[in-house]
């Protein structure tokens, strides 16, 4: 198999990803907990991209083109239940962007991730849920100027500006706030302990 083929198959994991989430918003489920249907497609994606690593290694601009290595990074970004999984495409991006082959944004974004699922602070403010209030807030980060400063340092808006996208990306896509906060959170933390982010 080419790499152009492992190119398409890696978009083809993109676009099922994103239909599935716009089915959800359509019903407006997207918000409600992490759907079956769609963590059972997040694990299946997984899988597979962790077989073209190992056929290839880190799907890389240079390998798969531009437009399959964002699928990648998607499918990385979105395989939440398989923490060993995305500690090992992490460090398989750091490696990649010192070799100027992988987009700092995308390995900011994955750090925070992990970091969330860690309960560790994120550095650069990329995630996002819903807060006491029913707004979407960042997750837990270490302080609002050092923020900043790494966000601007590759190029992204300030946090604020930031938040407030994600408020009205919400709006637009109708997406609201759990009915009860504190439930919410007690599951999250119990799902986390479940596949292995925390002990």
């Amino acid at each position: 198999m080419d790499y152009k083929e492992l190119a398409a198959v890696l978009i083809g994991l993109q676009d099922a990803d994103l239909e599935l989430r716009g089915q959800l918003i359509q019903i407006g489920k997207l918000g409600e907990g992490y759907n079956e249907e769609m963590a059972s497609l997040h694990r299946q994606n997984a899988e597979i991209l962790d077989g073209i690593i190992d056929k290839i290694g880190y799907p890389t601009v240079g390998k798969v083109g531009e437009e399959a290595n964002k699928a990648a990074w998607l499918v990385i970004q979105h395989a939440i239940g398989q923490p060993h999984f995305m500690r090992k495409c992490s460090k398989l991006l750091e490696e990649a962007l010192h070799e100027n082959q992988a987009d700092i944004v995308n390995l900011a974004y994955l750090t925070d991730r992990i970091a969330v699922f860690e309960n560790k602070p994120q550095l650069y403010g990329t995630q996002f849920d819903w807060d006491q209030n029913g707004q979407l807030s960042p997750n837990y980060f270490d302080d609002l100027g050092k923020v900043n400063q790494r966000r601007n340092s590759l190029g992204l808006n300030s946090l604020e500006e930031q938040t407030e996208l994600i408020r009205n990306q919400a709006k637009t896509e109708n997406q609201s706030p759990p009915q009860d906060f504190e439930l919410r959170k007690i599951e999250i933390e119990k799902w986390k302990k479940s596949v292995g982010w925390v002990e």
